[in-house]
Formats: C-alpha cells, sequence, structure tokens
C-alpha cells in the first residue's frame, strides 16, 4: 500500500519520529486536531457536492462519467468511428488545371462519345486553404 508515495516502512518510522519528537504529552492534543481537521475536510467535501448537485441538478445525473474517462481514449477507434459514419460527406466538385482537371475533362470527354449525358454537379466551390500546412 503506497499513501503520498510512502510505503508501510517508511509510514512506520515517521510515526516513531512523530512520537518522539512531539512526545506522550503533546500528543492528544496534536491528534485531536487531526481528527477535526479530517472531519471538517469531510464536512466541506459533502457540503460541495450538494451544491453540486443542487446548482446541476438532473443535467448531472444524466452525464456518462466513464465515456468522458480520459483514460478511455483512444484514437483509432475514434478514427474507425469517423470513417465508418452513416452520413456521406457532401461531394462537390471543383474544375481546376493540372492533372485533377485533366482527369475530370477526360471523363466528360469520355462520357460525351459514348452519348451518355455530363454528370450534373453541385456548385463550384474554392477548396479551403490551410496556410499552416506544410
Amino acid at each position: 500500500m503506497s499513501f503520498f508515495g510512502i510505503n508501510g516502512g517508511e509510514l512506520v518510522v515517521i510515526v516513531v519520529l512523530a512520537l518522539v519528537l512531539i512526545g506522550p504529552e503533546r500528543l492528544p492534543h496534536y491528534a485531536g486536531q487531526l481528527g477535526s481537521l479530517v472531519r471538517q475536510g469531510k464536512v466541506a467535501l459533502q457540503s460541495a457536492k450538494e451544491r453540486m448537485n443542487d446548482e446541476f441538478g438532473d443535467e448531472l445525473k444524466d452525464v456518462d462519467w466513464q465515456k468522458l474517462d480520459p483514460r478511455q481514449y483512444d484514437p483509432r477507434r475514434i478514427v474507425k468511428e469517423a470513417l465508418l459514419d452513416d452520413e456521406p460527406a457532401p461531394r462537390t466538385t471543383r474544375r481546376t488545371a493540372g492533372y485533377a482537371g485533366a482527369a475530370s475533362g477526360a471523363a466528360v470527354v469520355a462520357g460525351a462519345a459514348s452519348g451518355a449525358a455530363p454528370p450534373t454537379s453541385a456548385p463550384l466551390e474554392r477548396a479551403p486553404f490551410d496556410d499552416e500546412a506544410t
């Protein structure tokens, strides 16, 4: 058992040292002070807990604390859930010069040569720009 990083043997040494330094005359007084300090701490924690329950009410009871535990954070699971999301991302097309534009232009020309109607596309939008990207 470790209490504040102190193992059992170290705790016994500290207690013996305290008994020797404080002495048997003052020990009951300090033990009483320690007991009252612990009781005051328990009362303060209980009142804080009651005040939080009063202020948050039923909202606090509905929170799934296990789900919000940072130790449950698994980036692989989060990415997997994001990739397997049921709602597909909206597709936008953009025509630009270069390889991607040539490929999409070739597909339109191929579709026109086969007699198929050209695909309809959403209004052209600019791609997002990230000035911090490398």
